[in-house]
């Protein structure tokens, strides 16, 4: 049961954080993708991890991967730390 709804809330979290194509993702967001598995997959392999604390740990970082992407689209120095893009002046 607790497998069926973890699978059930990756999917919802998953939708939550809005569809961008692979090609599209920069560092930030290709490193927070794989990690939203790993809490859930703590769920399912450990008793001593409860269902609400897998799912939570997901939509935090969906969350703050919302405001990331809020602050980037605002902000061009932000959007500059943020994105893994070379620096002209150092080449």
């Amino acid at each position: 049961m607790v497998g069926t709804l973890a699978y059930i809330a990756l999917i919802l979290i998953s939708r939550m954080s809005g569809k961008r194509a692979l090609t599209k993702l920069n560092a930030v967001d290709l490193v927070v993708t794989f990690v939203l598995g790993s809490p859930l997959a703590t769920v399912l392999l450990s008793k001593l991890v409860a269902l609400a604390e897998g799912v939570l740990a997901p939509t935090l970082l969906v969350f703050l991967q919302l405001v990331i992407t809020w602050l980037s689209a605002r902000s061009s120095r932000f959007r500059a730390f943020v994105k893994s893009e070379p620096n002209p002046r150092r080449a």
